[in-house]
C-alpha cells in the first residue's frame, strides 16, 4: 500500500492501550492520519512510504497536550516575579495589559509561544486570552492544534468593553472556526472573581446549546475561597453549581483549595481539573490534591499555565513536577506513577477538550500528532522503563521532531513553519516596550 509516510523506532508509547511500550515498532500515516501502529518489519513489507524515517534510540508518543495557559503573556515572561498571585494581577499584570496589550502583542507573544511549545513536543495548547482572534492567526501560521479561549471579563478591556460585547465577539468567532480542523473554542471565563452570575448564567447556557468546554480558573487561592463566602455566602464551586456550570463541560484550572466534600461532587459531576503545578508553586497558591481526585475518578489534566507565571511553557518539566508534587502532598511514593502523569499530559487533555477519538493517543485512525524523544542522551541512559524515563529524565531539549497531522512542524530541532530569528527580534522590541513598568 502507498502511503505518505513510514516512522519507526527504538520504542513507541502509544498510551492506550495503558502501560504498554512496543518495541522496534512503526507508524503509517497517510492523509495526515495514522493507518497503523505495526512491527517494523512488517510495516516495511506492507507499506510503500514517500518519506521514511527510522529514530534509533528514540520514543515515539502522542504530542502533549498543554491544558492551561494565555500564550501571549509569554512576552511577559519575568516581568514581576516573586509576588503572590493578587499583588502580582492587580499591581503589575494588569496594568501592563492596559496599557500594552492589542492585536499585535498577542499576534507577537502566541507565535513566541508556539515556537517554544512545538520546540517543547506540545501539539495542542488551551489558551484563555484577549483578542483571540490574533491567537487564531499565529496558530494557523504555526500549524499547530488549539482550543482558543472565548474570553470573559467583568471589566472593561483593550478588547471588549462589557459583558455583552465580550460574549457577542467570542460567539462571532466560534462560528468562524466551525469547519476548522485544527482550532476549536471555549468559552473561558477569567475566574469566578471576575465574572459576575448574569454572564455566567448566560456562558453555561451557551455552552450546553454549542456543545463546547469552559476553561475557568477556579480555587486558585486560599483568598479566592475566603473573599467568596464574604462577599455571597458560599464557596466558589457551590455558586457555580447554582449557576449550572459544575458539569462535564466545566475545565476547572488550579483547584488547590477544595474540601472533602467537593472532590466526590466533582467526579460526580464529570467536572475535568486542569493541574498546573509549577505556577501553582511559584505563586504559593496551594496543592491541588491530584491523588485523591484521581482515586475519586476525577479526569485530570497538566497545564502550564502562562509564561508570567512559570516561566516557561515546558510540559516535560510540568510532568516531573507533578509526579514529584503528587507524591509529597499525598505522602505516598506511589502517588501519581509516571504513566499516569503521561496520560494527563496526553489522552485526560484531549478527553477534556472532546478530542479523544482524534488526538493524545498513537491509535490507527487518529490524527497524526507525534513527537520524537531522544533517550540516547548520555543524560538519559541507561533506559530501562521508558514512560519513566520521560517524565523523571528527559528534558524538552530532547525533543527532536514534531508532527501535527501529518504535516511535520519540527525536524531535527529546527523549526519549519516559524522563523526563530524573527521571533527573537519581536520579543526583544516588547521588551524595550515593557521595560518602564518592570
Amino acid at each position: 500500500m502507498k502511503i505518505d509516510t513510514l516512522l519507526s523506532a527504538r520504542w513507541i508509547l502509544p498510551v492506550e492501550p495503558q502501560g504498554v511500550v512496543l518495541e522496534q515498532h512503526a507508524i503509517a500515516i497517510h492523509n495526515g492520519r495514522i493507518e497503523a501502529v505495526l512491527p517494523r518489519e512488517e510495516a516495511e513489507q506492507r507499506y510503500q512510504a514517500d518519506h521514511v524515517q527510522h529514530f534509533e534510540q528514540h520514543v515515539l508518543m502522542p504530542g502533549l497536550i498543554n491544558m492551561h495557559g494565555h500564550a501571549a503573556m509569554t512576552l511577559m515572561r519575568g516581568l514581576a516575579d516573586d509576588l503572590p498571585l493578587m499583588e502580582w494581577l492587580q499591581e503589575h499584570i494588569w496594568p501592563a495589559e492596559q496599557q500594552w496589550v492589542g492585536k499585535e502583542f498577542v499576534y507577537d507573544g502566541t507565535l513566541h509561544a508556539c515556537a517554544e511549545m512545538l520546540r517543547g513536543g506540545t501539539t495542542c495548547f488551551n489558551d484563555m486570552y484577549f483578542f483571540p482572534e490574533e491567537t487564531v492567526r499565529a496558530v494557523e501560521q504555526a500549524g499547530m492544534r488549539a482550543c482558543i479561549g472565548l474570553i470573559m471579563i467583568d471589566f472593561p478591556t483593550p478588547w471588549a468593553q462589557t459583558p455583552d460585547e465580550y460574549l457577542s465577539k467570542g460567539i462571532a468567532l466560534h462560528d468562524q472556526l466551525r469547519g476548522n480542523t485544527l482550532i476549536r473554542t471555549a468559552f473561558a471565563p477569567h475566574a469566578p472573581y471576575t465574572v459576575s452570575d448574569e454572564p455566567l448564567q448566560r456562558i453555561a447556557t451557551y455552552a450546553e446549546e454549542l456543545d463546547i468546554p469552559v476553561h475557568m480558573h477556579v480555587h486558585e487561592t486560599a483568598h479566592e475561597v475566603e473573599e467568596s463566602l464574604n462577599n455571597t455566602g458560599k464557596r466558589p464551586l457551590q455558586r457555580l453549581e447554582e449557576l449550572g456550570l459544575l458539569n462535564p463541560h466545566l475545565l476547572a484550572v488550579h483547584m488547590t483549595r477544595l474540601n472533602q466534600e467537593e472532590i466526590p461532587h466533582l467526579a460526580e459531576a464529570g467536572v475535568h481539573v486542569v493541574h498546573c503545578p509549577e505556577s501553582n508553586l511559584k505563586l504559593a497558591s496551594g496543592f491541588c490534591p491530584v491523588q485523591e481526585l484521581a482515586r475519586a475518578g476525577v479526569n485530570l489534566c497538566l497545564g502550564t499555565d502562562g509564561a508570567a507565571s512559570n516561566n516557561d511553557l515546558d510540559m516535560f518539566s510540568e510532568m516531573r513536577s507533578a509526579a514529584l508534587l503528587g507524591k509529597a502532598v499525598a505522602g505516598d511514593a506511589s502517588a501519581l506513577p509516571a504513566e499516569d502523569v503521561l496520560r494527563m499530559a496526553t489522552i485526560n487533555g484531549a478527553r477534556a477538550l472532546g478530542l479523544e477519538q482524534e488526538i493524545g493517543s498513537l491509535e490507527a485512525g487518529k490524527s497524526a500528532d507525534i513527537i520524537a524523544v531522544d533517550l540516547g542522551t548520555l543524560e538519559s541512559q541507561p533506559v530501562y522503563h521508558p514512560a519513566s524515563q520521560l517524565v523523571y529524565t528527559a528534558g524538552r531539549e530532547q525533543v527532536t521532531d514534531v508532527w501535527v497531522a501529518g504535516r511535520q512542524l519540527l525536524k531535527e530541532r529546527e523549526l519549519t513553519t516559524i522563523d526563530p530569528n524573527a521571533v527573537l527580534e519581536r520579543a526583544q522590541q516588547w521588551q524595550q516596550r515593557l521595560i518602564p513598568l518592570n
